[in-house]
Order: structure tokens, then sequence, then C-alpha cells
């Protein structure tokens, strides 16, 4: 090793470093060791009821949230209607096994369906016997899905087709890898020529043989001849509750406990222009007569087979009360003049009675055609999207409230317009407060509505986030700011009504935002910490928020406390501490107007959500990295001396006495992860 002659200057840096260090350390243990008092007062009657309706979740079709995500329909493109209505039409992602000497493949607007009439015509001219015999294997079409299906062994899928032939049909179906070279379920399908002479419906189970998850699905022959397809479908029998959606996907809904569901979106809802947007009546009825269309604004092809109808029966097997928001003759670019609107009034009014109509009904035994004759619950509707500052809004907007009002006195009505910082110059029962900003700016808006007026309509706050380089694709940084801002909207509950995060879903093949709560591919899924944030709070519909002050001159510390009760009827005190600073804090929790001994030992608890950098992400590969974790809390009582982490969400939750939990004080059992 050779010799180094250290500079003095370095020398002086080094002593420099070695004096100033435990100075720093010095100071990070007094701010530590400087106590700070949170009081919580939980005598009967001193707090006040937090609406049901507080934390629900927003659904937009955007980064294939449905298409290729929640609604479990596994092919793409199913009625090669994505290309356009015009033939020839591009028929991606379908492609062709074979070459130009053995088939040729071409659309045509053939099919029996009225309102999307491309069909796909495949000209087979191999056969099984004779001078031009087919490939092994045979030639045909085939689609991978959505970047590959997810086909698992011992699972059972429908495929259903529409067919017609010049002649006898002999057809394989069946599930591949993404080559082609390995089979995980095939069957076959024989029809005489007269059988497929006009359009049949086929439908065959396949059950798979093994696991796949970047499978395809193949439509193959031998045999020679000219054979048309259309609605191509694929679905898993295996769907929530049997409604075609996918279930571990509402899964990780079903955990946050969500008391409403806003649809279809935001900005799919109004479209880049009017033509592109989302029109309700498009989207029921049979899913082979549905249009689909292109969803302009983010960018790809919807064949809404996740339509009203799916939506209004998701939110009902949610237990979650629907949210419609419909398009009020506005576009990012095009908009209908307010003496022109009435036609999409009278569609807003045909939707609330599809919804809401009796079987005697018009569009109300349209519903209980397609398997629900009982009315949803729908008692909510946003009268467009981000359309308060447009040129009609306001004249377009009174037009819809009258009408409604008129013939539904119940509908609660959402404004576009924010009413939270001056008074709005319409009716509204609610009105609409959007945010995406930094971490430190949301952190701030913990006191957002503090001095918002108490009179008027209700805050619906349907779309917050932190986005920017605070969020990455889904940091603890942004889940920490969100969960804040969170505290802040439970402690303002008399005027803000609901809260909802977005965007929702990301398929991780096509991110259109960043971030979003869940991301999923074909088989996996995980929950950003902004999705885990969200567990904290979902006690607080319905519950009673307590009277909590922090006595600290720390800008980086929030809290609230509720009292909440399980299905089991026991009683909690659940107290949500968030330390967005980056030292730890010793605090002291006093909560008054209980009787002593109140505080069950067994059965109170501490969850903690942290992770070594604030920067830290989930993953396919560490799904839970940044989880909430929770212990068993042993020095429950209503005097405490707890150490807040740095960077961390909190919550103690104390059960109170007059009730038994009964928990096995186990190593195994003392740590889980929610």
């Amino acid at each position: 090793m050779g010799y180094y002659k250290v500079p003095r200057s370095v020398l002086f840096l080094c002593l420099f470093i070695s004096f100033c260090l435990p100075c720093q350390f010095l100071a990070y243990e007094v701010e530590a060791d400087q106590p700070v008092q949170l009081l919580i007062d939980a005598s009967e009657g001193s707090g006040r009821r937090i609406p049901d309706t507080l934390f629900g979740i927003f659904f937009e079709e955007i980064n294939h949230a449905g298409t290729g995500g929640l609604w479990a329909e596994l092919v793409s493109n199913r009625g090669f209607e994505a290309g356009g209505a015009n033939i020839p039409s591009n028929i991606d992602p379908w492609s062709i096994i074979g070459d130009e000497s053995s088939l040729i493949v071409s659309t045509d607007r053939s099919s029996c369906f009225e309102r999307n009439k491309v069909a796909l015509r495949m000209e087979v001219l191999c056969d099984s016997e004779g001078a031009h015999i087919c490939p092994s294997g045979g030639v045909g079409i085939y689609n991978p899905g959505f970047w590959g299906m997810n086909i698992e062994q011992g699972k059972s899928y429908k495929v259903v087709f529409y067919v017609r032939s010049t002649g006898a049909i002999d057809m394989s179906v069946s599930f591949t890898d993404s080559n082609g070279f390995s089979t995980l379920a095939s069957a076959n399908i024989i029809a005489s020529a007269s059988d497929v002479s006009n359009w049949t419906k086929m439908e065959v189970i396949l059950e798979a043989k093994s696991t796949n998850h970047n499978s395809r699905l193949q439509l193959t022959t031998t045999k020679k001849g000219v054979v048309w397809f259309d609605q191509v479908s694929a679905m898993p029998l295996d769907t929530y509750k049997g409604h075609g959606f996918r279930k571990d996907l509402v899964d990780m809904l079903t955990r946050i406990k969500p008391r409403f569901l806003r649809f279809p979106g935001g900005c799919f809802v109004e479209g880049e222009w009017l033509r592109n947007a989302f029109r309700w009546k498009e989207s029921i009825g049979p899913w082979e007569e549905r249009p689909g269309h292109f969803g302009d604004v983010w960018m790809y092809w919807t064949d809404d087979g996740l339509g009203y109808f799916e939506f209004l029966q998701l939110a009902d097997d949610l237990d979650a009360l629907p949210i419609w928001v419909f398009n009020n003759g506005i576009s990012h670019n095009d908009q209908v003049d307010t003496s022109s609107i009435l036609p999409f009034v009278q569609e807003a009014l045909d939707g609330l009675e599809f919804a809401r109509g009796d079987l005697n009904s018009k569009w109300g035994a349209v519903r209980a055609a397609m398997g629900h004759p009982e009315p949803f619950d729908l008692r909510y509707v946003a009268i467009g999207n981000e359309d308060c500052g447009k040129k009609n809004y306001r004249g377009n907007y009174l037009k819809f409230y009258d009408a409604i009002r008129r013939a539904y006195p119940d509908i609660k009505m959402i404004t576009n317009c924010d009413g939270s910082s001056r008074p709005l110059d319409h009716p509204a029962d609610m009105y609409d407060f959007h945010i995406y900003t930094s971490a430190s700016n949301l952190f701030s808006m913990t006191h957002q509505f503090d001095h918002t007026s108490r009179n008027g309509p209700k805050a619906f706050v349907s779309e917050y986030a932190v986005t920017g380089k605070d969020a990455g694709t889904g940091s603890l940084l942004a889940a920490l700011a969100e969960a804040g801002f969170l505290i802040g909207l439970e402690k303002n509950s008399d005027i803000v009504q609901m809260a909802s995060y977005a965007p929702l879903f990301v398929n991780t093949n096509d991110r259109r935002w960043n971030p979003d709560a869940i991301v999923f591919n074909s088989s996996q899924h995980y929950g950003t910490p902004s999705y885990w944030v969200q567990h904290f709070f979902a006690e607080s519909s319905g519950a009673t928020l307590l009277n909590a002050a922090l006595e600290t001159n720390s800008s980086s510390l929030v809290a609230s406390a509720i009292t909440w009760k399980n299905s089991e009827g026991q009683s909690y005190i659940r107290i949500k501490i968030v330390n967005f600073g980056s030292t730890s804090v010793n605090l002291k929790i006093s909560v008054s107007g209980l009787d002593p001994n109140s505080v069950e030992l067994s059965g109170s608890t501490k969850t903690i959500l942290t992770s070594a950098n604030v920067m830290d992400e989930n993953s396919f590969k560490e799904p839970e990295k940044i989880a909430p974790i929770q212990t068993l809390l042993e020095s429950a009582d209503k005097e405490m001396a707890v150490q807040v982490l740095p960077h961390s969400f909190t919550s103690f939750d104390l059960l109170k006495k007059s009730v038994s939990l009964r928990i096995k004080e186990d190593d195994s059992s003392s740590i889980s992860s929610i």
C-alpha cells in the first residue's frame, strides 16, 4: 500500500466534523426528549359524528384500470372494432398464425350486430389433406390479451365467440404460452355447414392443465374454407360474486371499506372531443352488442364491457353508494350551447331511470332484463368533471339541476365549482374539490377547510394525491403528506362530506399517470403506500370524532382521535398521528372522560407505517416493503408516553374495557401485517 500525505485542510475538516457531530446528535436527542402533549376528550356526548360517507374510492378508466384490469375480460379488441368502423380495420393486438400462402385475414362489415358491424374474415387456403397441407397445429388467429393472459392450473375459463362459414368447420380453441408452443387448455369445435351458414354463438369451457401468466388465446384450423369471427370473449369463471370483476383487485378494494364509488371518470367522462366521451346508453345491454369507443383522453380502446350497469353493480357488491359522473355537454375541446343542451339532459334523466326506475318504467325494465330487478341505490350525481371555467358550464349545469330536482328531489347534485373559499353563484348540494400537488404543499393543507364557511353546500374532495418528483411511482413521502391531509379532512368532516384518492388503479404496462393507489399486471398486484394510508381511515366513516389537541410548536405533527366499533360491537378509541418531520417525537397522550381502568390491555394495538427512506416504494418484488405493521400495545392506558418515529404514520387502538377481546400473547401472534 502506498503512502499518502493528508493535506492540512483535510485534517482541519476532520477535526471540525468530529467536534460538530456530537453536537448534532445532542440536538437530535434534545428535540426527541422534548415532550409533546396530545389531549383527547373522550367523555360521553363530547364528540361529533363523522358522515357515513366520508371515505370512498374514485374509479376512472385510465391506465387500463378497467379494460385489461378490474374487468376480467381476457381478450383485447374482442369485436375487432378498435381500428374504427371503416374497413379494412386494424385488428391489433390480434395476430395471424401461418403465412399468406396458407391463409388470408381481412375485415368486412358483415357482423350480425348492428352497432358493431366489423367482423374478421379468415380464408384458409390449406387443408388437412391434398396438395396443400396445413402446417402442424393449423393456421388461424391468436390474441395475447392485455400484455399476456393469466391462465392458472385448475381454473376454468369460458370462451365465447360468434362464427359463420361457407362450409363445415373443425376448429381448435386453446390457451397456449406466448409462443404457441405449449398448450394449457384446448377443445375442438366441429359443426356442419348448415349449422354455421348463419352467425352462430359458440361457447366452450376450458380447464387449464398448467399455469402461465403470459398466455394467449388461439383459434386454429386445418380445414380449407372461409370462416368469419366476431365478438370473441374469454372470461375466468371465478370472478367476484360472479359479476365479471377480477377477484384479487376487488379484494384490495374491500379491505379499505369504501363507503362510495365515484365513476366512470374524470376526464374519461369528458373526452378530448364529445364524440369520444363515455355515453352510458352505449355501455348497457348484452356485451356483444355494445359498440365500445376510443377513449381519446387516455388514448386506448375500451369495449365497454365494464359499463354503466357494471359500475352500479360493483358499488352494490362493495356496499358502497354509487356516485355517477355524467357528461354535461362539454369536452376538453368542444361544448354544446345551453340552448341545445336538452338532449343531454334527457340522457341523464334516462340514466337515473335506468338506475332507480321500477319494472314498469322504460329504462328500469332494461335494467331488470340485465339481471337486477331491484333499483340501485343511486343518490348522488356529479354534473360534469372539472368544467367550471368553461363558457357554457353554468348555463348547462342549471338546466341539468332544475330537471333532476323536479324528477328526483332527493338526488344530491355536485357542481364542478369550488365553494371552499367563496360562495357559489348557483345552487348545489355539494361542490367538487381536486388537488394534485407536492408533498409539502399537501401536508400544509391539513388546515385547508378550517375556515371554510359551514353554511351552504358540503365539500367533496373527489380527487387528491401527491404528484411530481415527491411521489415517484408511489413513495412513502407522498403517503405521509396525504395522511396529514386526510386527518385535516377528518377533523373538518362537518363540512367535508366525502373524499377519494385518484387514480385508483394502474396496469404497469400502460402508466398514463403517476402515482396510483393499486398497481397490477395480468397476475400480480400491490398497494402503494398511499393505498395503505387509506387503511388507517377505513373505520372513520360513521365514527365519532373526538376533540384532540396537540400542544406543540411543531408544524410537522398532526393528530386526530375517533371512537368506533367493530363488527362484534367492541368499542375502540383510535388515535392517529402523522410525523412528517425527520426526528422522533416523545408524545404524552392523555385521554380524559373515561372511567378508571376502562382501557383493556389485551386487545389494544399499535399500527405503524414507515420505512428507512421517505422515497421507498413497494414493487412486485417487495409488495409490502411499506405496509402497516400491527403489534400489541402493552402500555395501553388513559395516560401513555410513546415515541413517534420520524417520517411515520402511527395509530393506537385502545379497546374499551366494557368488552373483552382475547389475543394469544405469543411471539407468533403479537405481530402481523394488516
